[in-house]
């Protein structure tokens, strides 16, 4: 073999080995971020509970008829101590509802307070 030929392979073989087969990986699919948001606080119901009778009714003047909407009597508050009177307001009306307006139930434990709701019916 000619020290050309010899020196020629070996050239050959470095560059064969150097160059060599690269393999590329496919990138990774991008990574998905889902943000979940928590859950809304559910509504804290406090009952309220009156050691005593509330008062027989709360003295308000009953505005004339709106149109679409119903006048949520007032009623008596217990702050704890006493009972505070609440003004009347209006409600929109909730087609297919019917409004049950705040009262006042007895109990064996005490006078339970129930707050005006909007009932389907």
């Amino acid at each position: 073999m000619s020290l050309r030929f010899a020196s020629l392979l070996v050239v050959a073989g470095v560059v064969a080995t150097l160059a060599g087969c690269v393999v590329e990986r496919p990138a990774p699919p991008p990574r998905r971020v889902v943000y979940v948001a928590p859950p809304p606080p559910r509504p804290q119901v406090v009952e309220v509970i009156a050691p005593q009778p509330p008062p027989v009714q709360v003295i308000e003047e009953v505005p004339p008829p709106r149109r679409g909407y119903v006048w949520a009597r007032g009623y008596w508050h217990w702050d704890g101590g006493r009972y505070v009177a609440v003004r009347g307001h209006w409600e929109p009306i909730r087609p297919g509802y019917h409004y049950v307006h705040p009262h006042w139930e007895r109990h064996p434990d005490g006078w339970h307070f129930h707050v005006g709701v909007w009932v389907q019916g």
